[in-house]
C-alpha cells in the first residue's frame, strides 16, 4: 500500500457544475468578505422547525424563563462552535473533513469522516421527511388529499431540488440561499403575526420551575439539534474566503447568521407551546404540520412555502457537505457524483421513515444524542488542535500520509474513542420506540448520578463530557505535527 493519499482535486466543469472537491481552493477563487457567510447560515437555520423546538424544550418540565435561558445558551454556544470551526476554513481553504486530517492524520481521519457522513446524511433524511409530512398535513386541511400519493410526490420533489443544488455546488447554493433567506424571513414574520393571537401569557408563565438537571437536558437538546449538527461542515463555506479575511468577522458572522433565526423562532415556539398543551403534544408526531392547526385556511399555502424553503435550505447544505465527507472516505469520484450517491441514500431513507416508521420524535431525539456524542468528541479534538496550531495549514501535507501530519495520530483516535465511550455512558434514550439503545447510560450509576432512572438520566451530560474530553485532552497532549517534514513547503 502506498503512503500517499491522493485527491480528486478538480475536474472540467460542465453546465455550471462545481469542479472543486476535496482540494484546497485556488487563491484566484477566494473572494468575498466574512459578511457573506451570513446568508447561507441564516437561510439554513430559519426553518420553522425551530418553532417546534420550543415544545421539545418545555417537554423537560421546566418553566418558560428556564426554557428561555436554556434555549439562548444552547443556541449561541452551539453556533459559536461553528464559528470557531469556520476559522479553519479561512486558514486552510479546504473542506472541514480535510482540515481534520491535521489532527487525526491523513488516514486516521477516515473515522471522523465516516461519523460526519452519517450525521449529514441523517439530517438530510430528517429534513426531507419533515417537508413531506408538512406537505401532507397542509394538503389534508385544504381537502386536496394528504395520502400516500401526495407524500410520495412531495418527497420526490423536495429530494430532487436538494440533489440538484448539491450536485451543482457552491455557486448555486450561495445564490439559492440568498433567495431563500429573504423569502423565508418575510414569510416567517407573517406566520408569527398570524399565530400571535394564540399566545396567552398567563398560561405561559403558569408552568412550574423545574430542576437544574432538566434545564441542562433542555440546553443539551438545543445544542445537539442546532449548532452541533453543523460543526462537521462549518469550514466548507468559509474556505472560499481570502486568507486575509478577518478572523473575528468569520466567527462573528457565522455565529450571528446561524443563531439569529433560531433565537427568535425557538422563543416564539416556547410561547406557543406554553399557551396550548394540545399543540405541544401534537408537535411530537408532526413537528411542522402540527403548527398549521392554529392558522386560517387561506394562509396554509404561504406557510407550506416557508416551511419547505427553510427545510430545503438546510438539506442543501447537508448534501453538499455529506458529499465532501464521502470523498474524504476515499470515494474515487468527482464531488457531484458523491452528492448524487448521498441524495439517493437520502431519498430511500426518507421513504422508509415516511411510510414505515410509527413515530418521529423518539427516534429523532435518539439520533441527535447518539451521533451527537462522537461528533462532540471530534469537535473538541478539532478545536483543541486549531487552538494550539499557529499559522496556516500545510496544503500538500493534508493529502500526503508521509507529510508533516502523518498517517495516523493515535492520541486523537484514542481521545475520540474515550470521549465517545464516556459520553454514551452518560446519555439515555427515554423513548419506548428506541429500545435498541437501552445499553446507553452505563456510567450514570457508577458516577453517582442516580442511574438510568435518576434526575440526570435525560440531561445529556455525555455530549458535554465528550466535547470537554476531546478539547482538553488535545490541548494537553498536543506536541506539534507528527510527520517527517516539519516545515511548510
Amino acid at each position: 500500500m502506498t503512503d500517499t493519499t491522493t485527491d480528486i482535486t478538480t475536474a472540467p466543469a460542465s453546465a455550471g457544475v462545481e469542479a472543486n472537491g476535496l482540494n484546497v481552493i485556488d487563491e484566484s477563487e477566494r473572494h468575498g468578505s466574512p459578511a457573506t457567510l451570513f446568508w447561507p447560515w441564516f437561510a439554513s437555520n430559519i426553518s420553522v422547525l425551530a418553532i417546534s423546538y420550543g415544545s421539545f424544550v418545555l417537554g423537560f418540565g421546566i418553566s418558560f424563563w428556564q426554557a428561555v435561558v436554556a434555549a439562548v445558551v444552547g443556541i449561541v454556544a452551539s453556533f459559536l462552535l461553528c464559528g470557531f470551526v469556520s476559522l479553519a476554513g479561512k486558514r486552510g481553504s479546504a473542506p472541514t473533513l480535510v482540515l481534520s486530517r491535521a489532527a487525526f492524520g491523513v488516514r486516521g481521519n477516515k473515522l471522523p469522516a465516516a461519523l460526519s457522513w452519517i450525521l449529514t446524511v441523517g439530517w438530510e433524511t430528517v429534513l426531507v421527511v419533515l417537508a413531506t409530512l408538512a406537505t401532507s398535513t397542509v394538503f389534508e386541511r385544504l381537502g386536496w388529499g394528504g395520502g400516500t400519493a401526495t407524500k410520495l410526490v412531495a418527497l420526490l420533489v423536495v429530494a430532487a431540488i436538494t440533489v440538484f443544488a448539491g450536485v451543482f455546488g457552491f455557486a448555486v447554493i450561495m445564490r439559492l440561499q440568498t433567495v431563500i433567506t429573504i423569502a423565508t424571513a418575510v414569510l416567517t414574520i407573517v406566520y408569527m403575526v398570524l399565530a400571535a393571537d394564540h399566545i396567552h401569557w398567563s398560561s405561559v408563565t403558569a408552568a412550574k420551575f423545574g430542576g437544574f438537571a432538566e434545564m441542562v437536558g433542555a440546553c443539551v437538546l438545543v445544542i445537539t439539534a442546532l449548532g452541533l449538527g453543523w460543526v462537521n461542515c462549518a469550514a466548507d463555506y468559509s474556505r472560499y474566503l481570502p486568507r486575509t479575511a478577518s478572523s473575528a468577522g468569520v466567527v462573528g458572522w457565522t455565529t450571528f447568521g446561524a443563531a439569529l433565526g433560531p433565537l427568535v423562532l425557538v422563543i416564539f415556539g416556547l410561547l406557543l407551546a406554553g399557551s396550548d398543551p394540545k399543540l405541544a403534544d401534537a408537535v411530537g408526531a408532526d413537528p411542522i404540520g402540527a403548527l398549521t392547526g392554529i392558522l386560517p385556511t387561506w394562509s396554509l399555502i404561504p406557510f407550506l412555502l416557508v416551511a419547505l424553503l427553510g427545510l430545503i435550505a438546510g438539506a442543501v447544505l447537508d448534501i453538499y457537505s455529506s458529499g465532501l465527507s464521502l470523498l474524504s472516505l476515499g470515494l474515487p469520484a468527482p464531488r457531484w457524483v458523491a452528492a448524487l450517491i448521498d441524495g439517493t441514500i437520502m431519498t430511500i431513507g426518507a421513504i422508509v421513515v415516511v411510510f414505515f416508521a410509527d413515530d418521529f420524535l423518539g427516534p429523532f431525539q435518539a439520533f441527535l444524542v447518539t451521533i451527537g456524542v462522537p461528533i462532540a468528541a471530534w469537535c473538541g479534538i478539532f478545536l483543541g488542535d486549531l487552538a494550539r496550531r499557529r499559522g496556516p495549514y500545510d496544503d500538500q501535507a493534508l493529502y500526503d500520509a508521509r507529510g508533516r501530519y502523518g498517517s495516523v495520530n493515535p492520541i486523537a483516535l484514542v481521545l475520540l474513542v474515550i470521549g465517545t465511550a464516556v459520553g454514551w455512558g452518560l446519555v439515555t434514550s427515554l423513548s419506548s420506540s428506541t429500545d435498541w439503545l437501552t445499553w446507553q447510560g452505563y456510567l450514570l450509576e457508577p458516577f453517582g448520578l442516580g442511574g438510568k432512572a435518576g434526575l440526570w438520566a435525560g440531561a445529556g451530560l455525555g455530549v458535554l463530557a465528550a466535547l470537554a474530553i476531546g478539547f482538553v485532552g488535545t490541548v494537553l497532549t498536543w506536541r506539534g505535527d507528527r510527520g517527517a517534514a516539519k516545515q511548510i513547503g
